[in-house]
């Protein structure tokens, strides 16, 4: 293998490491996976042939991805994020996409879409498995269809010649849930990475 930075046990230590450091700012991330692609390859440079004992070797004196990601998160005053149970994440993705179908329940629909999306953004603030980050942008994303909901039914009704029609209100709403369907996408997909890194470490 020409790259030794390419070889699948590199790639699998540096992408974990990458999953446990998601809580650092992007630019100090990228300092860091660039740090260790430099160290292996030039310690890898220095053996005559890059075998994989001798990139096992290589990568145990870096340290274990929890490890490497422990010490630039404890750097940086952070704590590396523990996975959650698949079922607790659940309810908590349940709770944030719940709110489209109760808006469409008459009377009392809109009010218990309100509680499901304060009760999402409170249990997604208090997980442990999201970095800060993740949870500022989630939150203001769930809480949006507030806001985006009634924008949106004003956008249809002025498009349209007749008014708010039944058809309106449905487009209105389902533009208004966009936002939370891309924050229970994205909170998905981290909570899996996490999961996976778990496992792999």
């Amino acid at each position: 293998m020409n790259n030794p930075i390419e070889h699948p046990l590199v790639r699998a230590h540096l992408d974990a490491v990458d999953r446990y450091t998601a809580p650092l700012p992007a630019e100090r991330r990228r300092e860091l996976l660039a740090d260790l692609r430099e160290h292996v390859e030039v310690t890898l440079a220095e053996h005559d042939s890059a075998d994989e004992d001798t990139v096992r070797q290589v990568l145990a004196q870096l340290g274990s991805p929890r490890q490497i990601a422990d010490a630039a998160l404890a750097e940086e005053g952070q704590a590396r994020p523990e996975p959650e149970t698949g079922r607790r994440t659940t309810l908590t993705l349940v709770l944030a996409v719940l709110p489209m179908p109760l808006l469409l329940v008459p009377a009392i629909g809109p009010g218990l879409a309100l509680i499901a999306a304060v009760a999402a953004a409170v249990r997604v603030a208090k997980s442990v498995q999201w970095s800060r980050q993740e949870k500022t942008r989630a939150t203001l994303l769930l809480l949006s269809p507030v806001l985006v909901t009634p924008l949106a039914a004003v956008v249809v009704a002025v498009a349209s010649s007749s008014g708010l029609s039944p058809a309106g209100v449905l487009a209105a709403c389902a533009l208004g849930f966009c936002p939370t369907l891309l924050a229970a996408f994205r909170l998905a997909r981290s909570a899996a990475h996490l999961r996976t890194a778990a496992l792999v470490a």
